[in-house]
């Protein structure tokens, strides 16, 4: 069984947010979705809608990107290849690497509702919560691919600017009938969540989650043999 050591997620915790404090590149990203939702409260409409953008935003730029940039930034110092050999297991190190953004995100998406008045319901609280654990998986994917920071940027875009915007996309759909994939990305089935279809969309997103963090882990336990 994986020992897991709050000390060492701790450790790990605060090395990443002083890391974050330093690198305004990544620390600013924080503000893109709130002046989103700045936006979106200027041309009205309906809560729900008004927090669509700003959430694919948020897990887009924020959840994703900056996971994959604190992580990248690791390898290319070589801390990362250290990290993995040290006596902190591979659940301390994932958790500790995915908290601080996992917070973030979640302060992110309080601040953006409390913008438009909105307060969602437990379900959707819920499936944003997956969400956020969903694109952390991501995020950490990306970064292992990436051999330093500045590469962060090309890996993620697949997961920023696809994964995100599935709501968006089927909007497509009827002219580009192959779009109509989208309506099973995790973005989408949050739409249709917050529409008010509730059990379907929470086990495909849950799903979505435990594929993520599956590859991974895999992954990550590749980069401590090579």
């Amino acid at each position: 069984m994986m020992n897991i050591s709050i000390a060492r997620i701790q450790a790990i915790f605060m090395k990443d947010f002083k890391e974050f404090s330093r690198n305004y590149a990544i620390s600013v990203m924080v503000f893109v979705p709130i002046i989103m939702t700045f936006l979106s409260r200027a041309e009205g409409g309906d809560g729900t809608q008004q927090l669509m953008f700003p959430l694919a935003f948020t897990f887009g730029m924020v959840t994703a990107f900056v996971q994959a940039a604190l992580i990248a930034e690791e390898k290319e110092r070589n801390t990362l290849r250290s990290l993995l050999l040290s006596p902190a297991s591979l659940a301390d190190i994932l958790i500790g690497k995915s908290a601080l953004v996992s917070a973030i995100s979640a302060f992110t998406i309080t601040v953006c509702c409390y913008v438009i008045d909105y307060i969602p319901s437990i379900a959707l609280m819920v499936a944003m919560i997956l969400s956020i654990l969903f694109y952390t998986a991501l995020g950490t994917i990306c970064g292992l691919f990436a051999k330093s920071t500045l590469e962060t940027t090309f890996t993620v875009l697949p997961v920023a600017f696809i994964f995100p915007f599935g709501p968006f996309v089927m909007l497509l759909a009827e002219r580009f009938p192959f779009l109509k994939i989208a309506q099973w990305l995790p973005s989408t089935q949050l739409s249709d969540l917050a529409q008010g279809d509730i059990v379907a969309p929470l086990i495909n997103i849950a799903l979505w989650v435990v594929i993520a963090w599956v590859a991974a882990i895999i992954l990550c336990k590749k980069r401590m043999v090579d």
